[in-house]
């Protein structure tokens, strides 16, 4: 006979002038302890990937402003483009590239911002490719 075989299969003790505590007090007495409060949300962002800036030499900024030439010149025509574009991490070194489609509704050269009609906007110097329709007409 083992060292507990006498009591193992023994109910639960009952105290009446003590209620039996309910299962979620009694779950919560084993749950984790973060003892290093945040900790957890730190090692997350630590863990978190974000991509480097890619520069762009001169001939892709050349074919990139050539771009915004033709879609300026054809900005009545409600002109969509697909623009993928570098935006920043705000907590980290790097960011990530976003892709977006949309209509033109300006492009502003005093500010080097592209606008969408969903008011998306995008600097010139965040922009890493632009495709179109109007793009794939021209040859370019």
């Amino acid at each position: 006979m083992g060292k507990y075989e006498n009591i193992i299969h023994l109910g639960r003790p009952c105290d009446s002038n003590h209620k039996p505590m309910s299962m979620h007090n009694r779950a919560a007495q084993f749950a984790p302890f973060d003892a290093l409060t945040g900790f957890g949300g730190r090692i997350y962002e630590s863990s978190r990937l974000t991509k480097e800036r890619i520069e762009l030499c001169e001939e892709q900024k050349l074919e990139i402003n050539q771009k915004m030439r033709l879609i300026q010149e054809h900005i009545n025509e409600r002109v969509e483009v697909s623009i993928t574009y570098f935006v920043p991490d705000e907590t980290k070194d790097g960011g990530a590239y976003r892709t977006v489609t949309g209509v033109v509704h300006k492009i502003d050269e005093y500010d080097e911002r592209v606008r969408l009609e969903d008011n998306t906007c995008i600097a010139f110097d965040d922009i890493l490719g632009l495709d179109g329709h109007l793009f794939a007409e021209s040859g370019e």
